[in-house]
């Protein structure tokens, strides 16, 4: 039983060592920053299959479709604040 312990916890050792470092940037910081979102696009467009749910490949994402928004003078839209649906029953 003890080598049995001894095993996993060098197992989880081990896997701990291959988590991916990369910092999570947000969506603002990567509308910023043009050259650093083409490349985490193209990185995630490499390998779909492992980053596609990513925050760094979403986030991206994300901001790759406000930038492609505002150029063409896509809308602002806002939730509807303040009106009763349904009507009067």
């Amino acid at each position: 039983m003890k080598k049995l312990s001894t095993l996993l916890f060098l197992a989880a050792i081990a896997l701990v060592g291959c988590k991916d470092n990369d910092p999570v940037q947000t969506v603002d910081w990567y509308k910023a920053n043009a050259p650093e979102r083409a490349a985490m696009r193209a990185k995630c467009k490499d390998n779909p299959g492992e980053l596609a749910a990513s925050p760094n490949c979403i986030n991206a994402n994300r901001a790759e479709t406000a930038v492609d928004g505002a150029k063409r003078g896509g809308l602002n839209v806002q939730p509807l604040q303040g009106v009763k649906l349904g009507g009067n029953r």
